[in-house]
């Protein structure tokens, strides 16, 4: 059974039950905002699939540095714009794929909004249906960023409610004697990236040596 324990620290089921009724009003409503302002002729979907990831992401871990507002809107439609470039660039279609999504991470990256389904944005602007081709550059505004921003609002409005930071503001670090240049000099150690913001885990640290220190005190 130790395969299905939650993979998320914190997580907690009356949280996750919440997620699962955000995701549904947040899609539900890019659905209903699309099928109101879809103006472009054609076959075009009211919804594109990476939505459904990016809903994951802003609904189930709002904390998250790539589910916050910029990288879920300039992340799926700047990446869906380096997919309409490179589906026009390129015309072997699964070399396209490849160097798309490739660059969408790229560009994502040095634009400060890597977001996971804008990687799939950029597919889907390669591998789309006639009418996803035909819309060119159009289809990274409606509907990706159209759908990307319905998303957020109602990500804004829902985790107001439900009381959680969105977007995220890290809470204030007590002070444990550990500095940001500990956090920094002991992520250049790991050699690793993690989800999770810098300020998030000086916060999460801090408290954690205050507990072992009252721990220890007892």
């Amino acid at each position: 059974m130790r395969l299905f324990h939650p993979l998320l620290s914190g997580a907690h089921a009356p949280d996750r039950l919440f997620a699962c009724l955000g995701a549904v009003l947040g899609i539900a409503f890019a659905a209903f905002v699309s099928a109101r302002l879809l103006l472009q002729p054609g076959d075009l979907p009211l919804l594109v699939a990476p939505l459904g990831a990016s809903a994951v992401l802003v609904f189930a871990v709002p904390a998250s540095p790539l589910a916050q507002p910029w990288p879920v809107v300039g992340g799926n439609t700047i990446s869906a714009l380096v997919g309409v470039a490179v589906y026009r660039l390129i015309p072997d279609t699964g070399l396209a794929a490849s160097v798309a999504v490739g660059a969408a991470i790229l560009v994502m990256s040095a634009l400060r909004c890597l977001h996971p389904p804008g990687g799939a944005s950029a597919l889907t602007a390669v591998i789309g249906s006639s009418a996803v081709h035909a819309a060119g550059y159009g289809f990274a505004f409606l509907p990706v960023a159209l759908n990307s921003l319905s998303l957020v609002a109602i990500g804004l409005v829902f985790h107001r409610l439900s009381r959680h930071s969105y977007p995220h503001r890290p809470a204030p670090a007590p002070d444990a004697g550990l500095h940001m240049a500990d956090i920094d000099a002991a992520l250049e150690d790991m050699h690793e990236s993690f989800d999770i913001s810098r300020a998030d885990l000086d916060a999460l640290l801090s408290r954690a040596e205050l507990h072992a220190a009252r721990r220890k005190g007892r």
